[in-house]
């Protein structure tokens, strides 16, 4: 799997905000077909018997060049993850983590590294956006010290709650010193049929939405740009986009808040015409975002 960046230029003289979208990739993860495709199958059934692996899938972060910062969608996967045996825990919680995915990140594959092909570092990097507090979304955290990390305040609660190691919730990875946490006030404007919003620059071009089912407090991350199609990243909503244009649910989360949110982001594409879907792990995402730059709204 190629890692390069797919980098999409603004075009000049539109005075767009949205100077350019690009997605890099953190490495590559297979996962079971039930894991990305559902399953009648109690979870830990299917997680703990099933020998079927998908082909690897890119770990997505996306960038996204404001005139007033760079802001990125999720931060990738930690190399540390495939090179420090102790990153995950060990014993039952070791082998469930060791079941779930199995990772790929070669030392060009660091969150860094990847920014480097854009000509940026994470030294640049105004504010991070976490789609869900999952492994494979944190994983450039202990690097961006200088960045403010937007959460929701019902994701951070896991972090808190019983065994969060047991639902995917690395604290020591996460709850890192000198990481600029922000909890987000969804007060901004309703964007049909979401009733709420938050507007991370101001002025409408970076609107994050509540889009729960993968975890309690998943968040999707909505770019509008003056001339070219919106683009809604929604993280592990689903894992391929045309699953979710099916609504054929994923295997992971919350099966009643998954198929509500899913709705919700169906309903939302048909008020925004054109709208592209950009899962994190969508081994179609990058020609998809290519196609957008070159079709005008």
């Amino acid at each position: 799997m190629s890692t390069e960046a797919t980098r999409l230029p603004a075009r000049t003289g539109t005075g767009d905000p949205v100077r350019a979208v690009s997605v890099i990739s953190t490495g590559s993860v297979e996962i079971h077909p039930e894991h990305a495709q559902g399953s009648k199958k109690p979870l830990y059934w299917w997680l703990l018997t099933s020998r079927r692996w998908l082909p690897p899938r890119p770990i997505n972060v996306y960038v996204v060049e404001h005139a007033n910062g760079l802001v990125l969608f999720d931060t990738g996967q930690d190399r540390a993850s495939v090179t420090d045996p102790s990153y995950f825990p060990g014993g039952f919680n070791g082998v469930v983590y060791d079941r779930l995915a199995k990772f790929h990140i070669a030392e060009d594959e660091t969150l860094d590294a990847q920014l480097g092909t854009l000509g940026y570092s994470v030294a640049d990097v105004d504010k991070a956006v976490i789609s869900h507090l999952h492994q494979d979304h944190i994983g450039g955290i202990p690097q961006l010290g200088g960045s403010e990390l937007l959460i929701t305040p019902e994701e951070w609660a896991q972090l808190s709650g019983f065994s969060p190691e047991a639902r995917g919730f690395l604290r020591a990875h996460i709850d890192v010193p000198g990481a600029r946490w922000k909890h987000i006030d969804f007060t901004g404007t309703a964007l049909d049929p979401f009733t709420e919003s938050f507007d991370v620059m101001g002025d409408g071009s970076i609107v994050l939405l509540r889009t729960p089912g993968h975890t309690p407090g998943s968040i999707s991350m909505l770019v509008r740009r003056r001339d070219l199609p919106p683009l809604l990243m929604v993280g592990d909503l689903t894992y391929e986009a045309a699953l979710l244009e099916r609504r054929q649910l994923p295997g992971v989360g919350n099966r009643g808040e998954l198929g509500s949110t899913t709705d919700k982001v169906l309903a939302l594409a048909e008020h925004l015409p054109g709208l592209v879907i950009l899962p994190a792990h969508d081994p179609t995402a990058a020609q998809r975002l290519v196609d957008s730059s070159r079709r005008p709204r």
